[in-house]
């Protein structure tokens, strides 16, 4: 079994965080771009810079 430290990530387009693969995404993992729904409703938002 993988550790979820083992499993690929990807940037969020919304947020910017990074986010790991899902079970419910393994079959379109490609065209995943959104971290959730909430993102994925969300206009895209700028990171902050850091001070």
């Amino acid at each position: 079994m993988l550790r979820k430290g083992d499993l690929p990530q990807k940037i969020c387009a919304s947020c910017g965080r990074p986010f790991a693969w899902r079970k419910k995404w393994a079959k379109d993992w490609d065209e995943v771009r959104y971290c959730s729904e909430k993102c994925r409703r969300q206009p895209k938002r700028h990171k902050k810079p850091a001070a």
